[in-house]
């Protein structure tokens, strides 16, 4: 093998070990929403990255998802508020992204108060993170 060859596979071993781990906490995070989907709703069928886009840019009296994370999830965000640099979205540009359930739970409950006045269902969840996983 071609030393750029050794090097390419010791570059994609590198990158399987380091994602998968990431790739189980979404699948993870995932199947727990959608099992919560389905006991709010038995017609639930699956999660939408269409539904979940147009949740993310949906306006809810002056804000909507993408006010503070821009409408590139793949961008750099900042808080309407306090002006705080917000990480990216999308996983593929943040790989931390949905790394820790609990945080996800927490940012969900915090901004979807924030946003919606309500908490955000386990199907708005599920199709969000569906949509934020889509974008490559």
């Amino acid at each position: 093998m071609k030393k750029t060859g050794i090097i390419s596979a010791i570059a994609l071993s590198a990158i399987f070990t380091f994602s998968a781990p990431l790739m189980a906490a979404e699948n993870t995070i995932l199947e727990s929403y959608r099992a919560a989907a389905r006991q709010e709703n038995p017609a639930f069928k699956d999660f939408s990255s269409t539904r979940g886009q147009a949740f993310h840019t949906a306006k809810s009296g002056d804000l909507s998802c993408a006010s503070c994370h821009t409408e590139n999830i793949k961008a750099h965000g900042k808080h309407a508020t306090t002006g705080k640099d917000i990480l990216p979205l999308a996983p593929s540009a943040n790989p931390d992204r949905f790394a820790d359930a609990a945080k996800v739970e927490k940012w969900f409950k915090r901004n979807c108060n924030d946003v919606l006045k309500r908490a955000c269902t386990a199907q708005e969840k599920g199709d969000f993170i569906a949509y934020t996983l889509s974008v490559k």
